[in-house]
C-alpha cells in the first residue's frame, strides 16, 4: 500500500468515512467509485464549513490551496486522494476535538492537513495559492459588510 493510500485510509477511518462507504474499498474497481464519493462529499461540504469558520482558523490559506489542488484535474490521482481525505476530515462534523472548543477545536484538523500538505507539497502550485488568496479576500470582504 502506498504512503498516500495508507494516509488516506487512516484519515478516513478516523472520521468513520470508510465504515459509511465513503472511503472506497479494497475490492478492485470500488476504489475509483469510493474516490468519486469522497470528491463529491468534499466538493459539497467544503465551502459551507469554510464560510462558517473562516475567521477562526489560522491555517485558512493552506486549507484553501489544498482544496484547489485537490479539485485540479491536472493534480496526480494519489495526491488528490490524500488531499480529499484530509479535507473530508476537516468537513466531518464528528471530531476527536470538537471544532466549537476555542483554540483547540481545529488543532486535529490542522494536524491532519499539515501532514497531508507535507506529503504532497510539491504539487500545490503558485496558481493554487493565488486562487486561495483570492478566495480569502472574497470571504474577508463578505465579513466586513
Amino acid at each position: 500500500m502506498s504512503i498516500a493510500r495508507s494516509f488516506a485510509a487512516r484519515a478516513l477511518a478516523a472520521r468513520g468515512l470508510a465504515a459509511r462507504g465513503l472511503g472506497g474499498g479494497s475490492r478492485k474497481g470500488s476504489a475509483q467509485s469510493g474516490f468519486a464519493r469522497d470528491e463529491a462529499y468534499v466538493r459539497g461540504g467544503f465551502w459551507r464549513k469554510f464560510e462558517r469558520v473562516a475567521m477562526l482558523i489560522p491555517f485558512a490559506p493552506d486549507l484553501i490551496a489544498a482544496y484547489y489542488c485537490a479539485v485540479d484535474r491536472k493534480t496526480p490521482h494519489h495526491v488528490r486522494l490524500v488531499l480529499f481525505a484530509a479535507l473530508a476530515y476537516f468537513i466531518m462534523p464528528f471530531d476527536g476535538i470538537p471544532d466549537v472548543m476555542p483554540m483547540l477545536g481545529f488543532a486535529d484538523d490542522a494536524a491532519v492537513l499539515a501532514g497531508a500538505i507535507r506529503l504532497v507539497a510539491s504539487h500545490i502550485t503558485p496558481a493554487h495559492r493565488a486562487r486561495a488568496q483570492e478566495a480569502i479576500a472574497k470571504v474577508s470582504r463578505a465579513f466586513a459588510r
